[in-house]
């Protein structure tokens, strides 16, 4: 096999790599041990992840020296909040954890985002590892340095950018995932193909086809190219704008402005986050045909793509437009009162664009209901 592919992050004093590589699980202690960490790791990770690879993270830390805590919170976005938050806060600092100590984040987006954010605050921030095991979290979430929590009024409303050492990316851990959390996760490297590398649509309509029975071995040894693939055309992004004050970086909200506010109207787990980006992308796509000119037969490549990963184009019966719009109106990327929406002109050619009205959002919403 060729040397598995390394990402870098280039952020002047805040670089850092993403190891992509099979069973790279196994090395955690090693890869640490590079970055010179001497202090108690307090390992962050939730009830589904422990059960699966939290004992082979530790022995892997400790086997390299390190001296480690455990904290296991319940699975869920119900759980990334505050309260959790100062829960383990609180199991850290019983733990003898100071400001020498180092997050590992070993799980999911909902992990990665919670421990990410706690390492950010605790004693003023320390250093953080990102183990994402989900294909959303490796190839999106655990890179960029976007840290938060929930609170009632709206999704990660609460966070800091604190970027991460290292990121530890193993393809294997895709293996134990259900096809329908391995499809979604696919939606967000649909939204990086549209946005940087068009030709990758094609790939990811192949890669459809091996789904419907979970990922193979044989998938799985594809899988590592493929996903830095999708980490680089973050990676780059991050640089130009690492805390999306230039414009740049919002273009990875792609398909996100109508999707949260779908995911925020439901209850929780009833429609994944890749679900309803696939959902917000159908919308942006329509408004983009709308103001920027986007051709059919671009639209028709993302929307076939989409359709070809069994993504859902049209909203449940059962959701209501009017409460998606209310929790769309909340979203983090109006900026003063103006919507700041994401189109494009053409396959790898996005704008930020504020022409986009309130009810150009309702035509596009119920857009959603009806079936292409």
């Amino acid at each position: 096999m060729p040397p598995m592919p390394t990402v870098t992050l280039s952020l002047g004093a805040r670089s850092y790599n993403v190891h992509v590589e099979n069973n790279s699980l196994d090395a955690v202690g090693y890869l640490t041990g590079r970055l010179r960490m001497t202090g108690k790791a307090a390992v962050i990770t939730d009830s589904n992840v422990y059960p699966l690879y939290g004992e082979k993270v530790i022995q892997s830390l400790t086997d390299s020296g390190f001296s480690t805590s455990l904290h296991v919170f319940e699975a869920g976005e119900q759980s990334k909040n505050l309260t959790t938050v100062e829960q383990i806060v609180n199991e850290m600092v019983e733990e003898g954890h100071d400001r020498s100590s180092f997050v590992v984040a070993l799980g999911g987006g909902v992990v990665g985002d919670m421990a990410g954010f706690i390492a950010s605050i605790y004693y003023r921030g320390i250093p953080f590892i990102q183990i994402p095991t989900t294909v959303m979290a490796q190839v999106d979430s655990s890179v960029g340095g976007k840290t938060a929590v929930d609170i009632e009024g709206g999704k990660n409303l609460i966070g800091a950018f604190h970027q991460p050492s290292m990121v530890i990316a193993d393809p294997t851990t895709l293996l134990s995932l259900p096809p329908r959390v391995l499809r979604e996760g696919m939606a967000e490297m649909v939204k990086h193909a549209a946005i940087r590398k068009p030709r990758m649509l094609q790939t990811l309509r192949q890669l459809a086809d091996e789904i419907d029975l979970g990922f193979t071995l044989n998938t799985i040894d594809r899988l590592p190219n493929i996903i830095a693939e999708n980490i680089a055309i973050k990676a780059r992004i991050v640089e130009e704008d690492e805390k999306e004050t230039q414009g740049v970086r919002a273009f990875l909200n792609l398909g996100h402005t109508l999707g949260h506010g779908v995911e925020a109207s439901v209850p929780y787990g009833e429609l994944l986050h890749g679900e309803v980006v696939s959902l917000g992308l159908r919308g942006a796509l329509w408004l983009s045909r709308k103001y920027c000119g986007l051709s059919a037969t671009d639209e028709k490549e993302i929307l076939d793509t989409l359709a070809a990963l069994e993504l859902p184009l049209t909203l449940p019966e059962h959701v209501s437009v009017e409460r998606a719009l209310k929790f769309t109106a909340s979203d983090k990327k109006f900026s003063g009162g103006t919507i700041r929406f994401v189109l494009l002109k053409a396959l790898g050619e996005p704008v930020l664009s504020n022409e986009v009205t309130k009810e150009d959002l309702c035509e596009a919403m119920k857009l959603l209901t009806t079936k292409i």
